[in-house]
């Protein structure tokens, strides 16, 4: 199994992310998936998260309106569009399978700086 997220880096105030996370070794459409985030000194916390067919969506209140979380039955992949980013984005996102056993990918960081 083996979950595995791309897509972060370095942006400045205001721009746009679209982080990946490829998935292999399970049945990926039976699971939900979700985005999580761990900011330095915090706990992690759920950013958003999507049923097994796309048709259930839901984000934390501080992400609304400026992140949108997709995913790719196809292309074993979900994705999370990061816009409008500010400092308090900047995390290790880390992407989450869940159905009857949890998985998790190792992260990819997200720094929002000028």
């Amino acid at each position: 199994v083996q979950l595995v997220e791309s897509g972060g880096g370095l942006v400045q105030p205001g721009g746009s992310l679209r982080l990946s996370c490829a998935a292999s070794g399970f049945t990926f459409s039976t699971y939900v998936m979700s985005w999580f985030r761990q900011a330095p000194g915090k706990e992690r916390e759920l950013v958003a998260q999507i049923g097994r067919n796309g048709g259930s969506v839901n984000y934390a209140d501080s992400v609304k309106g400026r992140f949108s979380i997709s995913r790719d039955n196809v292309k074993n992949t979900v994705y999370l569009q990061m816009n409008s980013l500010n400092a308090e984005d900047t995390a290790v996102y880390y992407c989450r399978a869940v159905h009857i056993f949890s998985y998790w990918g190792q992260g990819t960081q997200v720094t929002v700086s000028s």
